[in-house]
């Protein structure tokens, strides 16, 4: 019998594969930032795919000036509220400790079906303990406590917003600092961080598929019917040797697949709109309905189902730089019905 040469089937980098804590992703990692100080991050819900006509401005493609087809994704995103302000220590030994955190007097009625906030807090002795610290050097970044609408969404079912930290990128932290308190208690817009052309990285919780066996969950070969006497073709060959006595983290077996965060690096924007009705086909997205606030469309897929929550964030590692405005020329909004 030959030997087989190939790579191991199934992927082990985001071993051990259990289900995700909570479905709003946590984002670990922030770009430096260039220019102006900005919040680093944006939310929005997924609606669905659809494709468009463009004029490919990729420089070197075989396409290039040339008409092209893009399938997209459509994001429904709807204006973030800025619940508060947290700054963050330097690093020690167990990681950063939060130092202070200033809430907002300005919130949605929303947001207290999600967490509970005393009435009786400071909000004014709470910044000005901020200043302090960002004078003494103690701060080392600051982040904003955002939450969603999702009230506002006809096609997500539910009112409970999603609460999320963003980190203030760009400047030097007396400018985050200013920036955190002009938008302190107000709501943001997709548009007063992203532009179209813009390369983004985007955080998602995949579809859940429950438990499915090692065939489904790491790609294995079918048995032969010759070695699959004693049960099933689905099942692996063993589960290892007698010495070490005990299985393998490396042995692929049943469990949990799906409801994982992933992360796609390096997303293109390629549209940011107000007006639902351009994209929304006749009779609305499948599953999801008519999208009625702003929109982006991002080129290619988003992980996760429709109606999952879609964390952006600015290319932390973008392979292309100073792209232009996507000059886009049709948008299909044929009906999905069937």
């Amino acid at each position: 019998m030959p030997n087989l040469h190939r790579p191991r089937r199934g992927s082990l980098a985001f071993s051990p594969r259990k289900r995700a804590k909570r479905q709003v992703p946590v984002i670990r990692s922030w770009p430096e930032g260039n220019g102006e100080s900005k919040i680093g991050g944006f939310a929005g819900y997924k609606v669905g795919m659809t494709h468009v006509n463009m004029i490919d401005d990729i420089p070197k493609s075989l396409t290039e000036n040339m008409e092209i087809s893009i399938p997209v994704t459509v994001l429904e995103v709807p204006a973030i509220k800025i619940a508060a302000i947290r700054v963050y220590g330097k690093p020690e030994t167990y990681g950063t400790k939060i130092l202070c955190e200033a809430w907002s007097t300005e919130l949605d009625p929303t947001l207290f079906k999600k967490i509970f906030i005393p009435k009786r807090k400071d909000t004014k002795n709470a910044l000005s303990k901020i200043e302090t610290l960002v004078e003494e050097g103690q701060v080392n970044n600051i982040n904003l406590i955002c939450y969603t609408l999702p009230s506002e969404i006809s096609g997500v079912p539910k009112k409970k917003p999603d609460l999320m930290e963003n980190r203030v990128i760009g400047g030097d932290i007396k400018a985050r600092l200013e920036y955190a308190k002009s938008v302190f208690g107000t709501s943001i817009n997709i548009s007063d961080i992203f532009n179209p052309g813009d390369m983004i990285d985007v955080s998602a919780i995949t579809k859940g598929k429950g438990t499915q066996g090692p065939v489904k969950r790491w790609h294995i070969n079918l048995m032969k019917h010759k070695h699959s006497r004693q049960g099933s073709l689905r099942q692996i060959g063993t589960l290892g040797p007698w010495n070490p006595s005990r299985v393998n983290w490396r042995v692929p077996q049943l469990g949990q697949t799906g409801y994982h965060q992933r992360t796609e690096y390096n997303k293109r924007i390629l549209k940011i709109g107000e007006d639902g009705n351009d994209i929304t086909p006749a009779g609305g997205f499948l599953n999801y309905g008519i999208v009625k606030n702003n929109y982006i469309l991002v080129k290619g897929s988003v992980p996760g189902p429709k109606k999952r929550l879609i964390r952006l964030r600015p290319a932390i590692r973008a392979k292309i730089k100073n792209t232009v405005t996507p000059q886009i020329l049709n948008i299909s909004v044929e009906s999905r019905q069937g």
